[in-house]
């Protein structure tokens, strides 16, 4: 089999870990890596045994595939130039920093036939199997995905930052659109939305509660998921799973005989034992970035179709769009206002939960201040 040519575009955070993993990958060739900054595009190129350029368009000719894995703010630009000449490209989540720059991406993808992927690596972690093995049509999902502060992401907020990974969960096990939303958020760190919550109304009948927070003391990445079949709790940290599921005596009249009901535990044994069976789903399998990349990979070659595609990115994009729409819907009126933000020069103070643009706050004379963000290709997902 002819080795296919493949390049990274953006080798910061998670980029290096592509160039990583694909230049071991066989059948492939890593042809080379581009970033903004050159220093570390020699460090990383010369780990991966490939070539170094500090431009990405210096990659158009040489490559019949590339991941990119740049600031959010560049997706469209970078994609764009790939996309335009028919390279199988897959592009970190999220999609765009917008709704009409994913659109466009995603047009360009239709009319040329490059195959298009979005990083949703969620859509490969071990603990979603669970899902397939209940076999359950969620009526209800309950999201939380909740992390410390990075500093990276600062070019985009808290709902395309984090929030999007749950967003795609859901829509990949609701097949109804979304008939309404309800968003609030809160900004502690810039102008973007750090903190957010949302309510899911789907046109079937199934409501998803998600929240998402990049101010958090603790990493949380749990999803609850309840069913007529039953109830599944997501760990996607720890990458497992608990399924509960009835058994014929719940769904029949109870037998209460020998259990003593003036005892907890003895109550809590006997419904999670004879009425409710509870199976956990060990954590196995290989790095979910490897499982992603290998299924770009084998789409490039026209051998499968990418598990998010850019029309499943289009869409979570799309629902996406409406939390951010909601959510700015909720900011401050002006009315009961909550005190002045200090300057920069004095301890940070929380704003109210519905205010969430430090840009709208500052033009109604609270004087804070939006820190510069120093943008460059390193600085990705």
């Amino acid at each position: 089999m002819t080795p296919l040519r493949v390049g990274v575009v953006g080798v910061g955070h998670l980029g290096q870990h592509h160039a990583r993993i694909l230049s071991a990958m066989p059948g492939i060739r890593l042809v080379g890596i581009a970033d903004h900054d050159a220093e570390r595009a020699a460090t990383i190129a010369d780990r991966c045994r490939t070539a170094a350029f500090d431009d990405y368009r210096r990659l158009v000719d040489l490559v019949d595939a590339v991941t990119i894995a740049v600031p959010t703010v560049m997706h469209r630009e970078v994609a764009v130039a790939f996309l335009a000449r028919g390279i199988a490209t897959l592009v970190e989540k999220p999609m765009a920093v917008s709704l009409a720059e994913a659109e466009q991406m995603a047009a360009l993808a239709r009319a040329t036939g490059a195959v298009l992927q979005i990083g949703h690596i969620e859509r490969f972690n071990p603990a979603l199997r669970a899902i397939d093995d209940l076999g359950v049509r969620p009526r209800y999902i309950n999201a939380e995905r909740l992390a410390t502060f990075t500093f990276r992401s600062t070019d985009i907020g808290v709902v395309h930052d984090l929030m999007i990974h749950d967003l795609d969960l859901i829509l990949s096990m609701v097949d109804a659109p979304a008939q309404s939303v309800s968003a609030v958020g809160l900004s502690l760190f810039g102008e973007h939305e750090d903190v957010a919550n949302a309510r899911i109304e789907f046109t079937d009948g199934t409501v998803a509660n998600v929240t998402a927070s990049r101010a958090s003391y603790s990493a949380v990445r749990k999803m609850r998921v309840w069913g007529a079949e039953g109830y599944a709790s997501l760990d996607f940290a720890a990458r497992q799973a608990t399924l509960v599921r009835p058994t014929d005596q719940l769904r029949g009249r109870p037998d209460l005989d020998g259990v003593d009901l003036s005892q907890a535990a003895a109550i809590k044994d006997y419904v999670f034992g004879k009425m409710l069976r509870v199976d956990q789903v060990p954590y196995e399998g290989t790095e979910q970035l490897a499982l992603e990349l290998e299924n770009f990979i084998a789409a490039a070659r026209g051998l499968s179709r990418p598990r998010v595609d850019g029309e499943d990115g289009l869409r979570v994009m799309r629902l996406a769009d409406q939390v951010l729409r909601s959510l700015e819907s909720h900011r401050w009126d002006g009315a009961g206002m909550p005190p002045p933000i200090p300057s920069a020069e004095s301890s940070p103070a929380l704003q109210g939960p519905h205010a969430w643009r430090l840009k709208g706050l500052r033009q109604q004379g609270t004087g804070a201040e939006i820190p510069a963000r120093n943008r460059s290709l390193d600085d990705e997902r």
